[in-house]
């Protein structure tokens, strides 16, 4: 007989480094919740920048995790749509105001009083979890709990990272990517399969995602540091160096972008205007939309995209954290919790 008590890893000190073994919250469901079966919960640097408190303190404690695939076990009130038994994913934006004029033009991303899974609320690094009926989403059938965990932030977030760099640069034909980790495996491929030529930048020496870039079908794969075979019409940063970006804008042409896609960003360095004149342009990426989930998700499902995933039981999630920042994970890293416990 399974008697497992259900488990949580949560932030208890705010920069301690590291999460603690709970019991997994059970709250009563409120008005337009669900709760799930977490079946899988992907690692992302914004849990990591959470735990080293290189972001604003949240409350304490508080469970990580915002690319969750979990099973409908409970519905609320008002959450017309959803089945039990349903698999469903859920992202990084938890809910917002839906009434200041950002919410009502289709920019929730940018509502001062959103909240965000995994940071305002409890997250997925759990047995189960509670979500917003309104943040989840269906995911594709064709990739298994594992695959589909880094579709909900990584993929997600570079997808958005992507149509605004063609939205500053055009259709970009050369882009380049530089931190090749979750985020840009995926996006990588997106590009890829949209007929561009796309060079892949990594830590220095970084040959285990040189290879996995040049496996996806990426052009060119160098350190960081290197100049690119030819200019490019935008770059993409989803490592959180501020040092980049002048690098990034030196090798951009006339009219192309920069777009710096993480929530976290160690500080810029003065660079020379002649980097940014001619109509360059620097851009940020925050949150996402609910049109983006639905946008990338019907893309996937009629895309195989490749997933390069290393998975680690729940109670190992410090590991997995300990491997994402010193660079030992090559694509994206996935948490599974243990067999459900016994009713």
């Amino acid at each position: 007989m399974n008697d497992r008590i259900p488990l949580a890893m949560a932030l208890t000190q705010r920069g301690a480094g590291r999460l603690e073994p709970i019991d997994c919250p059970m709250p009563p469901l409120r008005p337009g919740q669900v709760r799930l079966r977490v079946l899988a919960c992907g690692v992302c640097r914004t849990d990591l920048h959470l735990v080293d408190g290189e972001l604003d303190a949240c409350d304490l404690p508080r469970i990580p995790g915002h690319e969750i695939v979990g099973e409908l076990v409970e519905l609320g009130r008002d959450t017309a749509g959803w089945q039990l038994g349903e698999r469903v994913g859920v992202a990084w934006l938890h809910d917002t105001c839906m009434a200041c004029a950002l919410c009502r033009g289709g920019r929730e991303n940018l509502c001062a009083g959103a909240r965000f899974t995994g940071f305002s609320v409890d997250g997925g690094y759990a047995d189960f979890t509670v979500a917003s009926a309104e943040a989840c989403v269906r995911l594709p059938a064709g990739y298994s709990d594992v695959d589909a965990a880094p579709l909900l932030c990584a993929g997600l977030i570079g997808y958005r990272a992507w149509r605004m760099a063609n939205d500053c640069a055009g259709d970009a034909a050369v882009v380049g990517l530089y931190g090749f980790g979750a985020a840009a495996h995926l996006i990588a491929q997106v590009a890829v399969a949209e007929g561009r030529t796309v060079f892949a930048f990594t830590r220095r020496g970084d040959a285990a995602a040189q290879a996995l870039a040049l496996s996806l079908g990426v052009h060119w794969a160098g350190d960081s540091g290197q100049a690119p075979p030819q200019p490019m019409d935008a770059a993409i940063l989803f490592a959180p160096a501020g040092e980049l970006v002048p690098q990034a804008l030196a090798h951009v042409l006339p009219g192309g972008s920069v777009v710096c896609a993480g929530i976290h960003m160690s500080d810029i360095p003065s660079f020379p205007y002649r980097l940014l004149w001619m109509e360059r342009s620097l851009r940020s990426v925050a949150n996402l939309t609910r049109r983006d989930a639905v946008g990338f998700m019907d893309w996937a499902g009629r895309h195989a995209l490749r997933l390069a995933t290393t998975v680690y039981p729940l109670a190992r999630a410090n590991d997995a954290l300990s491997d994402l920042r010193s660079g030992r994970i090559a694509g994206a890293a996935v948490l599974q919790p243990g067999p459900p416990p016994a009713d």
